[in-house]
C-alpha cells in the first residue's frame, strides 16, 4: 500500500470545515485540485473525486478541534492492490496535490 497524509490547522469552527467537505459540487471552486465530484461526502461515505493527479484510491478526512476555535484537518489518501508500488513512477507525486487540498480548504473556510 501506498499512503499520503496532509495535516493544517484551520482558523474556524468543526461545523463550517464539515459544511465546506460535505459541498462537494463547489470543490472546482475553491480547490485547484480537484476538477469534478460525484457522489455525496458524508460520514461513512463514498465519493469520488476526479482530480488533476489521476489515480484510484481511498480518502479520508478527519477532523479534530484544536486550539480555541480551530480545527485540526488530516487527510489520509491511500492506494493499494498490486500496482500500487508502480504509483510512484507511473503518476506525478500525490503528496503536493494532497498538500495544495489542506492548503485550499483552510483558505475557503477562513475566507481567504
Amino acid at each position: 500500500m501506498k499512503s499520503f497524509a496532509s495535516s493544517v490547522v484551520i482558523r474556524g469552527t468543526l461545523d463550517a470545515t464539515w459544511q465546506v467537505l460535505t459541498g462537494a459540487p463547489a470543490y472546482p471552486s475553491w480547490n485547484s485540485t480537484v476538477t469534478r465530484v460525484d457522489g455525496t461526502v458524508a460520514l461513512g461515505g463514498t465519493a469520488t473525486v476526479h482530480g488533476k493527479v489521476a489515480a484510484k484510491g481511498g480518502r479520508v478526512f478527519e477532523l479534530r478541534p484544536s486550539a480555541e476555535a480551530s480545527v485540526a484537518f488530516t487527510m489520509r489518501e491511500d492506494y493499494s492492490g498490486l500496482l500500487a508500488p508502480l504509483i510512484s513512477r507511473s503518476i506525478p507525486d500525490p503528496q503536493p496535490a494532497s498538500d495544495e487540498f489542506a492548503t485550499c480548504l483552510k483558505a475557503r473556510v477562513e475566507g481567504s
